[in-house]
This record gives structure tokens, C-alpha cells and sequence, in this order.
């Protein structure tokens, strides 16, 4: 079978550039919206894209500045949203974020297993660590945990809760109104999970989905975060400026996981790209400058100061002046380093930095026709940078639709993206594998020694 790109889409419903409210086709109240959320829900999967991705945070600010900026202070759970928005749809996916820091694994294997019954396969699970000290304020401590400690942790959660989705075999329910048996007893488990963070006795009380349980997706770079990736994520959101790093890192994340007896097509490796789409290049350039005009300075500069892991106070600098260094973090360390390389690269000042970040906080801006899109994508999909992308338009929905009807046609013209979806759950559009449930592994095993 011919290899595929895949295709998320992040559509925070308050837009993905940081003055993205303030664009006349982009709704005000879109964070918010239901509405408005289901319109581009039904826009993706007109597109075939495989999935709508949504991060996530826990914390906002008092005074109205967040990384999205004051469209993004207030917003919906994204569980609690695409549990409303699978019903409304047929193939698209639902990969929503959850922090492994802040909630117990029985908790999240529920949501996340209810979520994947109710779409009927179409839901993944973002595992983030949360890396920010606002947060830690908002769960009963004083400061953030360790960037060493919240790894430790998710690596152990992410255990625990696929432990939890094996709770029930595939065929377990039996329902026979006249014989009264609804299920084989024998075909549930307990999880008796007893580790350094988490004690859990189990079975879940959901059972598994038609495609056996969520795809797990993670989104870390460092080397805690490539660890994790390499041993437990299917697919890897990652952000990159050039081919030469996206290479490394996707070489890398493949060579860890062989190490660690995967198979690294298992694991697709999704840079994320914010792209401004014209018929021309000038009309796509148009679009760039239009949007960078409506930053407001003080969004800007709470941008910066969250992606270089909340230790910079640029306040009093100027902002033609170059970026300062910026303290260390037990936050965001990965993308801390790459806004000082994106900085340092391009002897960006503080506003040319944050006016070029603020569609895609790290990620990579391409601005440019159809064509000269598809020719970037295509060069990483094929060099070892990529095996798809998350697409991140800088404001809805119209840099969604652009996307959809001049970059898809385009992709699909060359053979490098469906013409239809592949299979009804979100681990056949991705090309996935079922995962087979462990304790049906280890019944077959021993029926095979005998």
C-alpha cells in the first residue's frame, strides 16, 4: 500500500494566531462556541483530514493574557466538547489533551474510554505533563513539579492506564436474555497496579472500543519527552523550523523505538505547520502581513514570555532591542531552546520574533501558494521529516477552508493524500494497528504452548 500523509487539524475554536480574533471572518466568541466548534469539525472531514486535535491548559491568567492570547483565556474541556461534536460526524477523529500531572489514570482511561465509545472508535489521548506554574497553583501545590518528575510520572500513568483499557476482552460481553449470561467472567481483569506514583486496583468500568482503545499521542522533544514518545506514542506532535531537525528528530524517535522492540512505522511523527494559503504567493504574503498588523504589543510579549517557559519579564525592554536571555525553566524546556534558536538564527528583535511566532508558538509558518505548500510538505514527507502534519491555520475558519480547497487538491493531484477515508476508526485512517488485548495475548500464548 502507498505510503499516505496524515492529517491533523488544531482548531482552537478562539483561533491559532494570537490576533486571530481580531480578523473579520475569525468569530469573537469562537472559543466558546459550539457552534461554531461543529462548523469546523464538518470543514475537517470535508477535507478527509484524520483527526481535530485540540491542546489544552489549566490555568489562565487574571489578567486576561494567555499564550493564545485574550481569545483563549476562557474555552470548552476538550473531552466534554468532542463527546457533543462525535455524534455530528462520521470519520473524523477526536484527539483531545489530558495531563498525566494532574489527574489519576482511572480518571483519564474513563474519559477517554467513554469518548471512544461514543464516536465509535475516533478518539486519541494527548499526554502532556502540564509545564506551567499556574497550574501548580490550581491543584493544590506552590509551584510546578521537577521537568525529571512529571516524565517519571507520565511514564508510569500512561502504564497504568493502558493497563485499565485491558481491563475487558474484545468479546467479553455475552448478553443472552434467555440464558441470562451477559458477560464471561473469566474475560475481565483486574489491574493490581502498585508503582513509585500510582496504586491502582482496577477493572475500568468502560469497556474497549472497535478499535481496542485511543490512540495515544504525545508531543514532548526533550529528552525526557523523546522517552517517553519512543516507548509509549503512536503518533508525535513536534514543532521544527528546518528539514535538518525535523530529520534528526524523526530519525531518532525511530531508532528508540526499534531499540525498545517497536516497529517504527507504528509511530507517525507529525510536525506541526501553520500555513497562509493564496492562489499566488503575493495573495498568500497579503494574508501574512494582514493578520501580523492586528498583534497588539502586550499579547505579543505574554507569547514570548510563556514559550520561554514563563522565567522572562520583558517588560522595559524594548521591543526593537534583542530578545534577553531567559532564565532556566521547569517548564516548557524544549520549547524554550527553540524560540532562543528561532531568535538566534534569524537576529530577530523581540517584536519581529514574537510577530513571527504568534501563528504557530515554535511551529512552522509557511506562507506561500498551493503549489509551494505542497512542495514543503512533500519534501519532509519523503526525506524522513514527517509521516504527516498537524496543520495549524492561523485563523478560522477561513484558513482552514483555504487549506482544504487549494492545498488538499493539490496533495491528492500528486497521490500523497486520500480521496476517501480508509476505514471508519481513527487507527484505520491512520493506518494503526488494533491493539490486541493482553490478557487474549497471553490466553492464545498458552493455548498455543499446550
Amino acid at each position: 500500500m502507498t505510503r499516505k500523509i496524515r492529517l491533523g487539524a488544531f482548531l482552537p475554536g478562539g483561533g491559532q494566531h494570537v490576533a486571530s480574533w481580531r480578523h473579520p471572518d475569525q468569530p469573537a466568541d469562537g472559543a466558546v462556541s459550539f457552534a461554531f466548534h461543529l462548523q469546523l469539525a464538518q470543514e475537517a472531514e470535508r477535507g478527509l483530514f484524520d483527526a481535530y486535535f485540540l491542546a489544552d491548559g489549566l490555568a489562565t491568567s487574571t489578567g486576561g493574557l494567555s499564550e493564545g492570547g485574550p481569545a483563549r483565556i476562557a474555552g470548552l474541556e476538550p473531552v466534554t466538547l468532542f463527546a457533543a461534536l462525535a455524534p455530528l460526524t462520521q470519520n473524523l477523529g477526536f484527539i483531545a489533551t489530558a495531563s498525566t500531572t494532574y489527574e489519576e489514570p482511572f480518571n483519564t482511561a474513563r474519559k477517554f474510554a467513554s469518548l471512544d465509545l461514543i464516536s465509535g472508535g475516533r478518539a486519541g489521548w494527548n499526554v502532556v505533563t502540564t509545564a506551567t506554574e499556574a497550574a501548580a497553583r490550581n491543584f493544590n501545590l506552590d509551584q510546578q513539579h521537577p521537568h525529571a518528575y512529571r516524565y517519571a510520572r507520565a511514564a508510569e500513568h500512561v502504564e497504568v492506564v493502558k493497563k485499565l483499557w485491558d481491563s475487558f476482552e474484545d468479546d467479553v460481553f455475552i448478553r443472552d436474555k434467555e440464558s441470562g449470561r451477559f458477560h464471561d467472567r473469566d474475560k475481565v481483569h483486574a489491574t493490581d497496579h502498585e508503582g513509585p506514583h500510582f496504586k491502582v486496583s482496577g477493572p475500568l468500568n468502560v469497556s474497549r472500543s472497535p478499535q481496542g482503545h485511543p490512540v495515544i499521542v504525545q508531543a514532548g522533544q526533550s529528552e525526557d519527552g523523546r522517552t517517553l514518545a519512543a516507548a509509549t506514542a503512536e503518533v508525535i506532535f513536534t514543532a521544527h523550523q528546518r528539514l535538518d531537525t525535523a530529520q534528526e528528530f524523526y530519525r531518532d524517535i525511530k531508532s528508540r523505538a526499534a531499540a525498545l522492540g517497536r516497529d517504527p512505522a507504528h509511530i507517525l511523527v507529525m510536525p506541526g505547520v501553520s500555513p497562509f494559503v493564496g492562489r499566488t504567493e503575493a495573495e498568500a504574503r497579503e494574508k501574512y502581513d494582514r493578520l501580523t498588523a492586528l498583534i497588539q504589543p502586550q499579547d505579543g510579549v505574554g507569547l514570548l514570555n510563556q514559550l520561554t517557559g514563563g522565567t522572562l519579564d520583558l517588560r522595559g525592554y524594548d521591543l526593537d532591542g534583542p530578545l534577553p536571555p531567559a532564565p532556566p525553566t521547569e517548564g516548557m524546556k524544549s520549547r524554550q531552546a527553540l524560540i532562543r534558536q528561532i531568535a538566534d538564527e534569524n537576529n530577530f528583535s523581540i517584536r519581529q520574533l514574537y510577530q513571527w511566532v504568534a501563528s504557530a508558538r515554535g511551529h512552522f509558518t509557511v506562507v506561500g501558494s498551493a503549489t509551494q505548500i505542497a512542495d514543503t510538505l512533500q519534501e519532509w514527507f519523503e526525506n524522513e521529516g514527517a509521516d504527516g502534519f498537524n496543520i495549524l491555520p492561523p485563523w478560522l475558519p477561513t484558513g482552514l477552508t483555504d487549506f482544504v480547497d487549494l492545498v488538499i487538491p493539490e496533495l491528492q493531484r500528486r497521490g500523497l493524500f486520500r480521496t476517501a477515508y480508509e476505514g471508519s476508526t481513527l487507527r484505520e485512517n491512520l493506518g494503526l494497528p488494533f491493539p490486541i488485548n493482553r490478557h487474549a495475548a497471553l490466553r492464545a500464548a498458552r493455548l498455543a504452548a499446550e
